[in-house]
């Protein structure tokens, strides 16, 4: 369930969906956090870096994981503005995450809920607990108005 502390770290990832959104790129930002302190916080930066892995989650995971230097996350917790794509479920898998706190749903690309439910599945070797809903209609707004104006 989410609570306080998840809208206070989620309005941390709207602001780099914001800065994101500035940059000219689709409006996602990412936080990771352990107990109370920020570990990483990014943006989607695929335009910009002409990387198709580029997604905030991706980044932040990088991110934490040289500061932490080990790849294993499971007492951390990454905040996104979005539903993550398959790319992104599967990089929580493999970094084994603890935690994933999401704003809105993906209908067309979300592998938490919306298409698939990878990180529930039970076939694989890690599942990673999941809020989801948290701030969802700032987190949706900045998608539509970044879409409506590119339209």
């Amino acid at each position: 369930m989410p609570d306080e502390r998840d809208e206070y770290f989620m309005r941390l990832a709207l602001e780099e969906a914001e800065d994101a959104f500035d940059a000219d790129e689709v409006p996602v930002g990412a936080v990771i956090i352990q107990g109370d302190a920020v570990i990483a916080r990014t943006h989607n930066r695929r335009e910009s870096s002409n990387d198709p892995t580029g997604h905030a989650e991706l980044l932040a995971i990088r991110v934490a994981s040289q500061k932490l230097q080990r790849w294993r996350l499971s007492d951390s917790t990454l905040y996104v503005t979005k539903e993550p794509c398959i790319m992104c479920a599967g990089a929580m898998v493999n970094a084994r995450l603890g935690r994933l706190v999401y704003g809105c749903r993906d209908e067309k690309g979300g592998a938490v809920d919306s298409l698939y439910k990878l990180l529930s599945d039970e076939r694989l070797n890690h599942q990673v607990e999941v809020v989801s809903g948290v701030l969802v209609d700032e987190c949706a707004e900045i998608l539509k108005r970044f879409f409506q104006e590119r339209r």
